[in-house]
């Protein structure tokens, strides 16, 4: 496998919607692969080139766990857990490769399974607004997706991608691209659900975000948001006048009738909620994986119902919409 191959990407682009988004596309990715941008391309790109080949090595995302199969000597696993964890912070999870877990800082799976029993992804197009590593893509087509377009603007989190596509029986059918949403074309118009998740609270303006998700979808397609919320049963939104769980951007956490309010007025209809959670340091903590601050040291030591800032804990809502 060639590392950043997305001509596939591009082809299927074509073939749906013209050759002028797919070259638009091509065009930023190449942009952010090639040239030499981030100090540490070259040495993630030549760890990707120490990772072991085999006729034997296969996915299976069939579980919690994303596991790439294979055999390989103790020697061989213990130089590769050296080789990932060049890698360094792995956020969303969790994996295993050729035997060496990878105990993510989140325990993605777990949310996972809160939207994956509500939704069907039997034939869809799907894009995955903020994907990081691509987790949930390798969840969505084995939920049936046809195929998943994940962008995401961290090259870190595309090059853990690349480590896990590389063992991919069908990559063709994923991609991750090194974008953010609002980089990618104009009315593109080319996906039967869009993913928006942990997203819509970074963004300075919360209906743009989801007016630009709209533009992504087909008519009658399906939006899938996830995002910190208020809990309140009024239309209300808390705008943390410094930090949110020490995070600088955070802008807006609307209450679900304040999201709900959102998403109508931008032309949704449809509007649902079908998971409303209270984040736990065990969905979300620190590990040998990812061994910086988790959501243990952004909550008040004495009361972990308020953040260090005296904000309401982290809650999360899960609403789907459909594009009119």
């Amino acid at each position: 496998m060639t590392l950043f191959d997305r001509n596939a990407l591009y082809e299927l682009l074509r073939k749906r919607d013209g050759s002028c988004c797919a070259d638009e596309i091509r065009s930023l990715c190449e942009d952010r692969f090639f040239p030499a941008k981030h100090g540490n391309l070259d040495k993630w790109k030549r760890a990707w080139k120490q990772l072991p080949d085999g006729p034997d090595v296969t996915l299976d995302s069939r579980g919690d766990v994303v596991k790439v199969l294979g055999n390989c000597s103790e020697t061989q696993r213990e130089d590769l857990r050296e080789t990932l964890k060049m890698f360094h912070p792995w956020r969303k999870g969790p994996f295993e490769v050729l035997g060496i877990p990878i105990d993510t800082e989140w325990r993605s799976n777990w949310k996972w399974d809160r939207i994956g029993s509500a939704i069907d992804l039997r034939g869809q197009s799907v894009l995955d607004v903020g994907c990081g590593n691509g987790y949930y893509g390798w969840k969505m087509l084995e939920a049936g997706a046809e195929w998943v377009l994940g962008c995401d603007p961290y090259l870190l989190y595309v090059m853990q991608f690349e480590v896990i596509r590389r063992f991919a029986p069908m990559p063709e059918r994923h991609f991750v691209v090194p974008l953010t949403d609002t980089e990618l074309p104009k009315s593109l118009g080319a996906f039967d659900t869009t993913f928006s998740m942990g997203v819509l609270y970074h963004r300075t303006s919360p209906i743009d975000h989801l007016q630009t998700l709209a533009e992504t979808l087909r008519p009658g397609g399906q939006l899938v948001l996830e995002t910190l919320v208020v809990d309140s049963c009024k239309p209300e939104v808390l705008v943390p006048t410094g930090r949110y769980a020490k995070m600088r951007n955070v802008w807006f956490i609307p209450s679900v009738p304040m999201l709900s309010c959102w998403l109508t007025r931008c032309g949704y209809v449809d509007v649902q909620c079908i998971d409303i959670t209270l984040t736990t340091s065990d969905e979300q903590r620190r590990t040998d994986w990812m061994t910086f601050e988790s959501l243990a040291d952004f909550l008040d030591p004495d009361d972990a119902s308020r953040t260090v800032e005296g904000h309401p804990a982290p809650l999360r809502a899960i609403v789907t919409a459909t594009k009119r």
